[in-house]
């Protein structure tokens, strides 16, 4: 039987709406739809490319505390109710994403609150990287 466990961001979004940042099942890691939000301070840059920055920093967050990076990502989703603001992001995603090469998808749609500008999902493997890639600064 394999081990289920839930890792908690401290998003107030999670009490609220119940549920995880992540959830560890076995070898596998399913993060949340993640947003841009600082979930210390609970706010929010106006910038998309600094959001995506910040997705990217609270899923790398969860990663480690699944015990797996980036390098380990095999399907990431990017949600955005603006096509126009993807191409912006893409150098911040390319740190992340360019040596794995996971399986993406890209989805233009509404978002819970109108100050988030991208959503970012990941599926990872514990132990399917090559090794850790560098997190967002």
């Amino acid at each position: 039987m394999t081990q289920r466990r839930a890792i908690l961001s401290g998003s107030v979004f999670e009490e609220r709406i119940g549920y995880a940042r992540a959830v560890v099942d076995g070898d596998w890691v399913h993060v949340s739809g993640t947003t841009g939000f600082d979930y210390a301070r609970m706010t929010i840059s106006e910038d998309v490319v600094e959001q995506a920055e910040q997705c990217l920093r609270n899923i790398g967050a969860a990663l480690a505390e699944a015990g797996c990076s980036f390098a380990d990502v095999v399907r990431v989703r990017y949600l955005l109710p603006e096509r126009e603001d993807f191409e912006a992001c893409w150098p911040v995603l390319r740190t992340c994403f360019a040596e794995v090469r996971p399986a993406a998808t890209m989805m233009v749609c509404g978002l819970a609150d109108p100050r988030m500008r991208i959503e970012i999902e990941v599926y990872a493997r514990r132990g399917s990287g090559g090794g850790s890639l560098p997190l967002i600064d």
